[in-house]
């Protein structure tokens, strides 16, 4: 097998980087509205990557994190132009379940501020998600759905937040005895 690098058919035809990326672009929108017909579904950057592959005949040596961001600002550019909402919001990192910070590009295009904190940008996406669910026809709850965190990303918060420490109970400034729910010590 012959050893490609760049950006080439599957005919072994050589292309551009930013011919591949448009390429891609065209055939990731109706990937990503096919996720969108799914509530509370996502796509990792990978698995959008290998149906992009698959869908085009197009292939790259170039690693993901180096041409993805292209083929999603692409995306993000269109969904603007056609009012839809941001479908880069479903596509998260395997490993952790956030859109990363290349989802920021959603902000710049729709004129909204930097976000305060990571976890602000995941909250949204996760509510740039649901418009996509409701835009595309996914089958929603009847309360309408809510936002959610990519499944993983819900599960790493979760167990954050059953290790943190809780919260301690007041202790009694004279006899230093853990002072019940009342706040009044039944020692003094």
């Amino acid at each position: 097998m012959t050893q490609h690098r760049g950006y080439w058919r599957e005919d072994g035809e050589r292309i551009m980087a930013r011919e591949a990326w448009d390429i891609w672009a065209r055939h990731a929108y109706p990937l990503l509205v096919d996720v969108a017909r799914t509530y509370h579904a996502t796509i990792t950057y990978g698995e959008l990557r290998d149906k992009l592959f698959a869908a085009s005949g197009i292939r790259t040596s170039a690693l993901l994190q180096n041409w993805i961001g292209a083929v999603l600002n692409r995306v993000i550019h269109e969904a603007r132009r056609r009012d839809d909402p941001p479908l880069s919001a479903l596509v998260v990192r395997a490993e952790d379940g956030m859109v990363g910070e290349g989802y920021e590009e959603v902000l710049r295009v729709t004129r909204e501020p930097a976000p305060e904190s990571e976890m602000a940008r995941e909250e949204h996406a996760a509510g740039s998600r649901l418009a996509c669910y409701r835009q595309f026809g996914a089958a929603l709850p009847p309360d309408g759905g809510v936002p959610a965190l990519a499944p993983r990303l819900q599960a790493v918060v979760k167990r954050r937040h059953a290790q943190a420490p809780q919260p301690r109970q007041p202790v009694c400034p004279t006899c230093f005895v853990q002072l019940p729910l009342s706040g009044t010590c039944d020692s003094c």
